[in-house]
């Protein structure tokens, strides 16, 4: 799908299929080594990728251009909150719902149990795979 100029990039930069029940992620829940420094810190700190995710998310949603800070520093509020989450095992409830919004924009597959699960027992490539896809869209902006 592609987005009048203001609301967005291209939202579907590998030109998946849709259907009426929406479109596959742009890169598998595995493929996280096509971003292995995400990846890596996914693993290490997952409330870093998870702020930059959700800061990178929102300023696309709401200023329709990518955020020029690339999803900011490692000392958000979203990453000290996720953090203390994780710390009690809970960092999961944040992502799920970054999750849901996120499949919301880009029109793909899934519901709340999924990103239930995803959330839960596959933090790292999960975060991945929501970075990987808030950058196709990023990488658009720059293609014109």
């Amino acid at each position: 799908m592609m987005v009048t100029p203001g609301g967005g990039g291209n939202r579907n930069a590998k030109n998946l299929p849709v259907n009426a029940d929406g479109r596959e992620w742009s890169n598998g829940l595995c493929d996280c080594c096509g971003d292995a420094g995400t990846c890596v810190l996914a693993w290490c700190c997952p409330c870093i990728i998870y702020a930059q995710v959700k800061h990178r998310y929102e300023h696309l949603n709401n200023k329709g251009h990518p955020d020029p800070e690339h999803g900011g520093g490692c000392c958000s509020s979203d990453c000290m909150m996720h953090g203390c989450l994780t710390w009690c095992g809970f960092g999961w409830v944040l992502q799920m719902a970054t999750r849901g919004s996120i499949r919301a924009r880009y029109n793909i597959k899934g519901g709340g149990c999924g990103d239930c699960c995803t959330a839960f027992c596959c933090t790292p490539c999960q975060l991945t795979q929501e970075a990987r896809e808030l950058e196709l869209e990023e990488q658009s902006f720059h293609a014109h």
